[in-house]
């Protein structure tokens, strides 16, 4: 018989409870791994993915919409072909605003093989795709309408034209769906502005009785030279024909008068259009027009408030875009004088004659100017309202001058051709005209006698 141990109940060994737990907890540790070197290997898939070249194979603008979610913007941008993956490009959308930043709508630029990365800091920028508008010193509000109706990335109409020179000449930059009336706006609000800053810096002896006399007279001196440099002297000239009550005759007006809004006319002014009888022709009215002719810059506004101190009565252009300056009649009607022939000798000369070989009858030769007819340039008309003192009390030229081109005569303040012109011809001249009779009759000269060709015999000489 064997003696065992007798055992008592609840004397057994117990297993450690820990052991289950600690199992779970390697388990749960070795998930925690695996899944933080899963999630590690995507993000770094993902993140490789994202900064990796995009699909675009050259420069590309795309116009996002407004009012889509992350993942609508990352569909629209994958249709665009700008991204190669729009779920890559919304779960970056997404991460990227828990750190505060997301895209946003507009007309953006993309270069080629932009990556996902920089497709989004351009959109979360905000570096919008900007357009350049442009009204020039000199333009009328209505071109200036005009030019802005033609810009397809604004939007909308404009309900008016503004006022003459109420539109500043200035650039804008603008994002694509800018308001046209805002535009417009802003560049009536801006003409404003900077025509009370200059105003309130006249002098106290200006002879302008308020802003619209300074912008008007502006807007002839704008439309009168390019030349920055020049502005105060011509706007001298004018204020000084003011001072003394003659006419401004300005060309411009006339074209003003006749065109309003569209200003150009395309075509030489005529003797008519001189004649003509509207509010804004200078020719005719005295004083200044009525309201501005275009929209004048800061320098013209600026230059008749302040011009030279100069006596100038008279300009005519030099032949080099610029203009000189007279004081007296006799003056001015020397310079241009000058500037004709500058204008004439612009002209092309008629081409010489080519050589050709004699006619086979010789009879056809009579037919043949013996000197080529050269066209001469084509002098201004002069206006019949000349400017004071009037073309009457310009001195008759000498005798020995009469053939010599008729001595020009003021035509405005600035000398230019107002009226048509019309061109003259040298008349003909053949040898036959410049000899005798008898010199035709020349002994060996063929004639005709019927249907033969007779020459003329010489002469016998007499025996002594």
């Amino acid at each position: 018989m064997t003696n065992t141990p007798f055992k008592l109940p609840g004397n057994e060994k117990r297993k450690p409870r820990g052991s289950a737990v600690a199992r779970v907890l390697g388990w749960l540790f070795a998930l925690a791994i695996i899944s933080a070197i899963a999630v590690g290997s995507l993000g770094a898939w993902l993140y490789a993915r994202y900064n990796a070249p995009g699909p675009l194979q050259q420069a590309t603008i795309v116009d996002v919409p407004r009012n889509l979610d992350r993942m609508q913007v990352a569909q629209f941008l994958h249709d665009k072909g700008v991204v190669s993956d729009s779920l890559t490009m919304g779960i970056a959308a997404f991460a990227q605003a828990v750190r505060g930043s997301s895209m946003r709508a507009g007309e953006y630029e993309f270069p080629a093989n932009a990556s996902m990365a920089e497709v989004f800091n351009i959109m979360a920028s905000g570096r919008v795709v900007m357009y350049k508008f442009t009204v020039p010193e000199g333009w009328t509000s209505e071109m200036a309408v005009k030019r802005l109706m033609e810009q397809e990335p604004m939007a909308g109409d404009v309900a008016a034209i503004p006022a003459e020179g109420a539109v500043i000449a200035n650039t804008y930059l603008y994002a694509r769906g800018k308001s046209r009336q805002q535009l417009l706006d802003e560049m009536v609000r801006a003409q404003s502005e900077l025509i009370e800053e200059i105003w309130a810096r006249r002098p106290a002896d200006t002879i302008l009785k308020d802003k619209n006399e300074m912008v008007t007279l502006a807007s002839i001196v704008e439309k009168e030279t390019g030349k920055a440099d020049e502005r105060p002297r011509v706007a001298a000239v004018f204020l000084n024909r003011l001072k003394a009550g003659m006419r401004l005759q300005s060309d411009p007006t006339i074209i003003y008068g006749l065109v309003g809004g569209k200003g150009k006319l395309d075509r030489p002014i005529t003797q008519s259009d001189i004649d003509s009888d509207t509010p804004f022709n200078t020719y005719r009215i005295n004083g200044l027009p009525p309201s501005p002719i275009a929209s004048p810059g800061k320098d013209a506004m600026e230059a008749v408030l302040n011009p030279a101190p100069v006596s100038d009565l008279y300009f005519v252009a030099d032949g080099t875009g610029g203009h000189v300056f007279a004081t007296t009649l006799e003056e001015h009607n020397a310079n241009v004088r000058k500037w004709r022939a500058i204008e004439a000798g612009k002209a092309q000369p008629a081409p010489a004659p080519e050589a050709t070989a004699a006619p086979a009858d010789p009879a056809a030769q009579a037919d043949a100017p013996a000197v080529p007819v050269v066209q001469q340039a084509a002098l201004p008309d002069v206006p019949e309202d000349a400017v004071a003192p009037s073309a009457a009390a310009t001195p008759a030229p000498p005798p020995e001058a009469a053939a010599a081109p008729a001595p020009a005569v003021p035509v405005s303040a600035d000398g230019d051709a107002a009226a048509s012109t019309q061109a003259t011809a040298a008349k003909p001249t053949q040898e036959a005209d410049a000899q005798p009779a008898e010199a035709a009759l020349k002994p060996g000269t063929l004639v005709k006698v019927g249907d033969t060709l007779v020459p003329i015999p010489a002469l016998k000489k007499k025996k002594p």
